[in-house]
């Protein structure tokens, strides 16, 4: 599969130029994990960095969860990769985790973030209230922040790819 990317139409409305740059990223995530073996997307970037492709992925997909199942809707969604002893385990692998079931839960928990996101207007508030503000999020800062947290870490999926086999690309 060739994962394509577009930009939002320069002239879209606030919410779909929003949700645009939204699956841009993702979809730029799952474009620098294309074409490599499980071995390859376990790679750590380098001592003593646990970062992998695959680790940013499944840190994506807890990212996902948590802001639009835990603080838009103040639902626990259950334990994934992290835990209490283990608030990183998301980058920590064991070196049998899978590109295919990886990307399965990833895409789960972007369609539900889509689902969620979709019943809600964008001045609609989150139920979890801000640790230092003490204030609740709006669905815009939601998207707002997940676009920088996706281009964040789409940033050090580069380089991580780079090291593996030299792709670069925007």
């Amino acid at each position: 599969m060739t994962i394509t990317r577009e930009e939002p139409a320069q002239n879209a409305d606030e919410r779909s130029m929003l949700e645009g740059w939204l699956d841009y990223h993702r979809r730029t995530l799952a474009w620098k994990c294309e074409g490599l073996t499980d071995e390859q997307l376990r790679t750590a970037s380098v001592e003593p960095s646990e970062l992998s492709l695959l680790g940013l992925v499944r840190h994506m997909t807890e990212v996902e969860r948590w802001w639009f199942h835990e603080v838009l809707l103040g639902e626990d969604p259950g334990v994934l990769y992290c835990t209490e002893d283990d608030p990183d385990g998301d980058f920590h692998l064991t070196g049998t985790e899978t590109w295919d079931e990886t990307r399965a839960a990833w895409e789960a928990a972007i369609e539900t973030s889509r689902r969620h996101a979709a019943a809600l207007t964008l001045d609609d508030f989150s139920k979890m209230r801000g640790r230092t503000t003490g204030e609740p999020f709006n669905l815009r800062w939601i998207y707002t922040h997940m676009i920088e947290e996706y281009a964040r870490h789409n940033g050090h999926a580069d380089l991580v790819r780079e090291r593996l086999d030299g792709a670069t690309g925007d």
